[in-house]
């Protein structure tokens, strides 16, 4: 399953939702419990669109400890591969590797840290709103533009 397939699935389950999104739905968005064998940097690249030098990157990064089978090549369990999930999402919406470099040395540091790290994704959540309502405007800005040259505007697609 690519980004685009991950995303489209994210996208139909929030169409679902009457009201605030609720903890389950986000739980059924970041759901891989289908993954329950260890997976190829071949097969975790595909699932999650990147390349196998991302998934290598994120590695030497310290973003997720990637086990080797018995020929020495890598092999993702379904925890590494739900690190994954997040960090791609994460990135995805901005956030430096510095930023979550720190997150992760969090995660690892335990439950002492959730403070922490709390206020670490409320204030993405701030910034990614922030994106939202600038990504709206530019939206806004384009759809003018394409009604004054005589374009068709609203969702098409």
């Amino acid at each position: 399953m690519s980004t685009d397939d991950l995303m489209t699935r994210a996208l139909a389950s929030l169409g679902e939702i009457d009201g605030p999104m609720s903890v389950e739905v986000i739980h059924r968005l970041a759901d891989t419990g289908d993954l329950s064998e260890p997976m190829t940097i071949a097969e975790v690249a595909a699932l999650l669109d990147v390349s196998a030098h991302t998934l290598r990157y994120y590695e030497r990064a310290g973003l997720v400890h990637v086990d080797r089978d018995s020929s020495g090549h890598r092999s993702y369990r379904p925890e590494a591969v739900r690190r994954l999930v997040f960090l791609t999402r994460m990135r995805l919406s901005g956030m430096a590797i510095r930023d979550l470099q720190h997150y992760i040395s969090l995660v690892d540091g335990g439950d002492q840290t959730v403070p922490e790290r709390l206020d670490m994704l409320l204030e993405h959540r701030d910034t990614i709103r922030r994106q939202i309502r600038e990504l709206t405007l530019s939206l806004a800005a384009t759809e003018y533009k394409i009604a004054t040259y005589g374009g068709t505007t609203g969702d098409t697609g």
